[in-house]
């Protein structure tokens, strides 16, 4: 059995989206505030009947308040009641709910058999529909026109104009205090033959819920929360620190799995009988040691009644062992070089903390599973609930980043799901029983251990009409990477081989070299603040490259930036040439051919309009065009080849002075120091081959040159200022919403 999707509905920012599950481990991946928290508390608070307790008002779609206080409204305005809408379907289209959709196989018809729809269902997909909804609208309508009524005669009292407004003023300020009293999680069958459609389906008219919980039985859920401190909004939380401690978790763990006086068996007798020998010689030690105090009582003829006397006897428990701070020590000198030297131990608080945490967290998983297979004691507990193993597993963990140093991460979600299949009974592929991870992260390093098809990539959308909210989209990465093509490789290789902060950006941009890469964040830091605001990763990839990544690029609707090269050549051979018009010139970048602006003749490229450059709002290629240059006092046009002689010809003055210099930069300065531009643009092309060393001419400027003095080219500072405006556009995070009745703005 596994878990197979679920579709999230008016539950904060998704207002509606569809999350797949990978067989083995799924990683939530996304920018900040893209909704993978909210995914992750959706999936614990319905799944979960504890955490059902912990949904508040902040839970629903903010943009659902205008409707749901609305039909409050029309409830008060309404004289005649038969004229009322008391129906639960007008609630069910604006309250959180999720659909939970198992893939069930024939042999595991009996553990579902209360959630088959029909006669005629032949194994596969099963689908229950969770929703937070009213107990009884009738009774909600009822209180709420009392309190409203009440409220109005109240505040009607004042001769004052504007009168105090007392609570509730709208349903949202009611359900604000009395949520949980008129709310509920209720679940309803779904219809399997329905699963594929884009829309939630309908549930039919009187709709009857299932009594209890539905999945009892049917999967364990475990949870690790991040633990955020401060002030955090998600009332979900696995306890104090001190529970995370490996002492604390083993004083569990043995008391749950391996006490031996708890349920004894023949192989307990030896370490109780030691328990008992080991009492007994304490006790017999207390009293002699105790005897002339005691003495001193009986001397007062006391206690006195009857003359009982007094005996000290001890209570020796296994688990009293475990009880302190140092149960836990950790060797510190391992040196086999010297058997016979005394071990040096350190008590467990005084260990790195992200060690700590890396064996804390293991070892939580541990209890998981061996909780899930009722190991040891556990399988002999008498409690009806635990008569069989469920047969599927779900683990979650919040961002394990926050317990975790970037050292460890890596390991830990390797190993993970590694740990939770460790068991006898689980081995092999004929398993009856599985296991599926779920992670949410924001860390790089957790996404660049995992196999890219687990991910799933939170999409933000941003508010689009009046009295809307931003929402989420969920992208299943597995159909990026999940074909065998060169495409695929190259991205899947590319990524692996240098970093993975794309799956957490804000924006992108893909760079030609190592100059724009080491010289461009200083561009963005002097003159575009809402940038260096935001988070941006930058790729530095070849224009030959950089459309590879076009199918990963557009399946993220990531905003990004292309700068990029000319590279023309001629226009019967490959040889490169100094770009000119009217010359017949092409483009030898497949960037230009084949994805933006997908033309190949020099001349038309350079004409290509502002919007030629943008594809789909979303993704905009820069390159060289013929530049505006102040040379030796005359207005002049030019038109550069790669970026470092567009660098020059924006900089000219500072490039004169720097003859002194060696390497290409002098070479660079002796170009502009030549009586005309053409013999300039010449000069550094001839300078600009193979054997050019860019990357130590960046270097060199940042090591003689105050980055502040260095005026970006016109191209990039183009691209760059479409991209700050489109990020202020795309965080704009609420569009005013007008005219709402106890709404919110």
């Amino acid at each position: 059995m596994k878990l197979g999707f679920v579709d999230i509905h008016h539950f904060r920012k998704l207002k509606s989206c569809r999350v797949d599950f990978s067989v083995n481990e799924t990683v939530f991946v996304g920018a900040n505030n893209s909704g993978k928290t909210s995914a992750m508390n959706a999936l614990m608070m319905f799944l979960q009947r504890s955490h059902q307790k912990d949904f508040s008002t902040v839970d629903f779609t903010l943009s659902n308040w205008e409707k749901v206080n609305q039909i409050a409204n029309h409830w008060l305005k309404t004289k005649d009641s038969e004229d009322l809408n008391l129906s639960i379907k007008e609630w069910q289209q604006q309250v959180p709910s999720i659909d939970v959709w198992l893939q069930v196989e024939n042999a595991e018809v009996h553990y579902v058999s209360h959630l088959i729809p029909t006669l005629d269902w032949a194994g596969g997909l099963l689908g229950v529909r969770l929703i937070f909804e009213p107990k009884n609208v009738e009774e909600l309508y009822k209180a709420y026109k009392e309190a409203s009524v009440a409220a109005e005669q109240t505040s009607g009292s004042t001769e004052k104009e504007d009168s105090l407004k007392l609570w509730p003023k709208s349903m949202h300020d009611f359900l604000d205090k009395e949520l949980h009293n008129f709310f509920t999680v209720r679940a309803y069958i779904l219809d399997p033959s329905k699963a594929t459609e884009e829309k939630p389906q309908d549930l039919p008219n009187h709709s009857e819920p299932l009594e209890g919980d539905p999945f009892v039985g049917i999967f364990k859920i475990d949870i690790i929360n991040a633990q955020r401190g401060f002030s955090d909004s998600n009332p979900i939380e696995s306890g104090t620190n001190d529970s995370r401690k490996l002492s604390t978790q083993l004083k569990k763990y043995f008391d749950n799995h391996l006490n031996p006086s708890e349920l004894p068996d023949s192989n307990d007798l030896d370490a109780l009988t030691a328990i008992e020998e080991a009492r007994t010689a304490f006790d017999q030690r207390l009293n002699k040691s105790f005897t002339p105090s005691i003495s001193e009582l009986e001397g007062l003829n006391y206690p006195g009644f009857s003359d009982p006397k007094i005996k000290i006897s001890s209570k020796i428990t296994p688990l009293d062992g475990l009880n302190h701070d140092a149960a836990v020590r950790f060797n510190v000198l391992q040196d086999d070089s010297t058997p016979n030297a005394e071990p040096l131990y350190l008590p467990e608080k005084y260990n790195g903390l992200g060690y700590q945490n890396l064996i804390s967290m293991i070892f939580n998983l541990i209890r998981f599973r061996d909780e899930w297979m009722r190991v040891g004691k556990a399988s002999k507990r008498n409690d009806k609930s635990d008569d069989f193993i469920e047969p599927l597993h779900i683990v979650m963990i919040e961002e394990p980043e926050a317990h975790l140093h970037a050292q460890v991460q890596q390991v830990f979600i390797k190993k993970a799901y590694e740990v939770l299949r460790n068991h006898s009974i689980l081995t092999g592929e004929s398993s009856l029983f599985s296991t599926q991870l779920i992670v949410s992260t924001h860390s790089s390093h957790i996404a660049h251990e995992t196999d890219f098809t687990s991910l799933r990539y939170f999409k933000r959308i941003p508010a689009k009409q009046s009295n809307d909210i931003p929402c989420a989209e969920v992208v299943n990465l597995s159909k990026t990477f999940g074909d065998n093509s060169d495409t695929t490789k190259f991205s899947t290789r590319y990524l692996k081989s240098t970093h993975c902060d794309l799956f957490f950006a804000d924006a992108a941009i893909l760079v030609e070299g190592p100059v724009e890469r080491m010289l461009l964040p200083h561009f963005i830091r002097n003159d575009f603040t809402a940038l260096d605001r935001s988070y941006i990763s930058l790729l530095e990839i070849g224009g030959s490259h950089a459309h590879r990544l076009k199918p990963l690029i557009e399946s993220l609707g990531l905003l990004t930036l292309v700068i990029t090269d000319l590279d023309s050549i001629a226009e019967d051979s490959r040889k490169k040439v100094r770009p000119e018009k009217g010359k017949g010139y092409r483009t030898g970048n497949d960037s230009l051919k084949f994805w933006i602006p997908k033309k190949n003749q020099i001349d038309e490229i350079l004409e290509a309009s502002s919007t030629d450059k943008i594809k789909d709002n979303s993704v905009r290629v820069a390159y060289q065009y013929e530049m505006d240059a102040d040379y030796s006092g005359t207005q002049t046009k030019a038109i550069p080849y790669t970026f470092e002689d567009a660098l020059v010809l924006s900089n000219i003055t500072l490039f004169k002075d720097k003859t002194s210099e060696s390497g290409l930069i002098k070479k660079m300065a002796d170009a502009v120091n030549k009586p005309t531009i053409s013999e300039a643009c010449n000069e550094m092309f001839d300078a600009l081959d193979k054997n050019s060393k860019k990357a130590e001419m960046a270097l060199e400027l940042l090591f003689t040159t105050e980055p502040s003095e260095l005026k970006p080219p016109q191209y990039i500072m183009g691209g760059l200022e479409w991209l700050q405006e489109e990020l202020k556009n795309k965080h704009k995070d609420y569009v005013i919403q007008s005219n709402i009745e106890g709404g919110q703005r």
